[in-house]
């Protein structure tokens, strides 16, 4: 969230038309998560996959009508996503690495289940699920506590430090539900090895979260005193 400009919050009316809207996003998206698991996978008989698309796109698809119908604002806040939408050098440097690692993700458990290097059981395939779901509920929690939960590092006009709901209890709770979404897409997906690309996205997601605090302190006024009264950034009693 750095820009030395403050941005207005806007009321945005709901969309129209919503449930086509959404059938179109669920189709649309289902469709880019297909050809990224299914190519590489060079199968369709991989189930594996197709419970994961349905549980993830289902999600996404709830998380963005509660957005629809009770903060459009806050939805569209959410579709600016992406290195080009930052303003700082280095979220932008950071954006990058994290899409082109998700990406990754999803290419090598396919990979990982075509060509059997480190097979999961149908068990932790589900639990994987589990989490995919969790981490994304986690978020909507978020978004209900927040309005201000943009997907760029920036800070809005008449933004205030949240301290309720889950700011209660980690300062980046949007960030912990990624690790846990993160942390469930390669189990979901058949792969151990997957959990790899955690070696990467812990760093990046470290680093994104003290550059956003260095500009929260700056120009946010009591979130130096928030940092002091909740002092764990995504994980109690660990970081």
């Amino acid at each position: 969230m750095t820009q030395q400009t403050s941005t207005t919050v806007q009321e945005i009316p709901p969309p129209k038309n919503l449930t086509l809207q959404t059938l179109r996003t669920f189709v649309i998206g289902a469709t880019a998560l297909g050809l990224l698991i299914f190519i590489p996978a060079w199968t369709i008989n991989y189930w594996q996959a197709w419970v994961f698309i349905v549980v993830f796109m289902i999600s996404v698809n709830i998380v963005g009508l509660y957005l629809a119908l009770k903060d459009p604002a806050l939805l569209e806040r959410r579709k600016k996503v992406g290195p080009t939408t930052e303003t700082s050098p280095a979220q932008k440097i950071i954006m990058s690495i994290a899409i082109f690692s998700i990406l990754g993700l999803l290419v090598f458990s396919a990979l990982d289940h075509r060509f059997g290097w480190s097979p999961v059981s149908p068990v932790v395939s589900v639990v994987g699920d589990v989490l995919v779901a969790l981490g994304l509920f986690l978020n909507l929690l978020v978004f209900r506590e927040n309005s201000f939960g943009g997907s760029t590092v920036e800070k809005f006009e008449g933004q205030k430090v949240i301290s309720t709901g889950p700011y209660a209890f980690v300062r980046h709770p949007m960030y912990a539900g990624v690790m846990v979404m993160v942390m469930g897409v390669p189990l979901a997906l058949g792969s151990w090895w997957g959990l790899a690309v955690l070696l990467i996205t812990l760093p990046v997601l470290a680093w994104r979260i003290l550059d956003e605090e260095k500009m929260l302190k700056q120009e946010l006024a009591g979130y130096t005193e928030y940092m002091q009264k909740v002092k764990f950034r995504i994980m109690p009693y660990v970081w």
